[in-house]
């Protein structure tokens, strides 16, 4: 619900109140709802009361664990929607923004939704998540909707003709029917975009069913599952932000402790760096579903922007390593930003067994993002890469670099004394 109360000193002539709902992934669907009626509430009293602009802040607060993106997603989307109804009501809606990470945010968005020219109307179409919401921007859940199918051929053959009624206008029956025929007053290039759930479902399976009968030769040489069928951008992208919004609900400080993967400062040419360490990453005794959430929260902030990856394999082959199957899960999941803005992959320490993994990730899951690994092989050559004050290396890497290397370039760690 929203109200209107006079502005009185404040510079405009209304101030409309309204209350964001309280956010947990068990109820995403009637939070992502709660908060379209918000938008939906605020802009209605506009057009009731006369006004014919209106500046809105974020709704939905950190306080009550709203993840900032899907959010945005809702509000923009409940208010193009609405715009498709009212838009010669309304002069302008402007979005209130306090902070750089919601700006950073809307300004991705917005073309997604109000595209400016042709070339941001064919990103749109790639970009935009699987469901855009119905005509009011609400969340549409595929289960809950009906479906009336065209009758079979012949079928209208044996029905019987009745002489057609004359219904008045004011009736009932009428006006439901009139309802139905939104293609008045929203934007068909719009809707297009939502595409049938039954005929998404179908294509889902028959993919599914294809990558099964195959023979999966990846498993056969240990590889793992990699044979699940590719997903396409607006998939991918509703995937990631599923993914996305439920590591922001979660608290995963203790595989943030564990140290597998961590933010580093910047590269030689001003790059972020996130830096992976392989020693750190204990399959025995590692949920691998939360590690994905942490992977996914943990990323965001740099896929955004081209960004640099330093993996550091010293020692890493004592312990054993996912497969090519749940590395490309991950790469599925991070998105098609992470394949962009990937500037490269550094590999510290390389052993014939991970440039044997890596040749395969090159030629059965992605050769645009594995092309881009640079093996090194002592940490002088990567201080050329990422400069070393950059950079929060463990102990036991200068150690394994001194094994491995015999001394040749050795590097003095101050703090350690290696």
């Amino acid at each position: 619900m929203a109200k209107m109360t006079n502005a009185y000193d404040l510079p405009a002539r209304k101030v409309i109140h309204t209350v964001g709902p309280k956010y947990a992934v068990k109820y995403h669907t009637a939070a992502e709802n709660a908060l379209s009626h918000c938008y939906r509430s605020c802009l209605e009293l506009l057009i009731e009361n006369g006004l014919e602009s209106i500046a809105m802040g974020c709704i939905y607060t950190e306080a009550k664990n709203y993840p900032r993106e899907p959010a945005a997603h809702v509000a923009i989307r409940t208010v193009r929607r609405f715009l498709e109804k009212q838009k010669g009501k309304i002069a302008g809606v402007i979005f209130c923004i306090t902070s750089s990470s919601d700006t950073e945010i809307y300004k991705r968005l917005l073309p997604l939704y109000f595209p400016r020219d042709k070339q941001e109307e064919e990103t749109a179409v790639s970009k935009l998540p699987a469901d855009v919401g119905d005509e009011n921007g609400e969340t549409v859940i595929d289960e809950r909707k009906i479906r009336i199918r065209p009758l079979p051929a012949g079928a209208a053959d044996r029905t019987v003709a009745t002489a057609p009624l004359d219904l008045p206008l004011e009736s009932g029956l009428a006006s439901s029917r009139s309802t139905f025929k939104l293609d008045s007053y929203l934007d068909p290039s719009f809707m297009s975009l939502i595409k049938d759930p039954d005929l998404r479902r179908k294509e889902q399976w028959g993919k599914s069913s294809q990558a099964q009968k195959r023979f999966n030769y990846a498993r056969l040489l240990g590889y793992g599952d990699i044979g699940f069928p590719p997903l396409s951008a607006a998939e991918e992208y509703s995937l990631h932000s599923r993914y996305l919004a439920k590591a922001n609900s979660l608290n995963l400080s203790e595989i943030a402790e564990m140290k597998i993967i961590y933010r580093g400062g910047v590269d030689s040419e001003g790059r972020p760096v996130m830096v992976v360490v392989g020693a750190h990453f204990l399959l025995r005794c590692l949920d691998l579903e939360r590690f994905v959430l942490h992977v996914v929260k943990e990323f965001e902030p740099l896929i955004q922007k081209p960004y640099t990856i330093v993996y550091l394999h010293s020692a890493a082959s004592l312990q054993p390593q996912p497969d090519l199957g749940f590395m490309k899960r991950i790469q599925q999941i991070l998105g098609r930003k992470h394949q962009r803005n990937l500037h490269g992959i550094y590999i510290l320490h390389p052993t014939l067994g991970l440039r044997t993994a890596i040749l395969g990730m090159q030629l059965l899951i992605d050769g645009e993002v594995w092309k881009k690994v640079v093996y090194v092989d002592r940490l002088v050559q990567l201080f050329r890469y990422v400069p070393r004050e950059q950079l929060t290396i463990p102990d036991f890497v200068f150690q394994h670099d001194l094994e491995v290397n015999g001394g040749r370039g050795m590097i003095v760690d101050p703090r350690t004394k290696h």
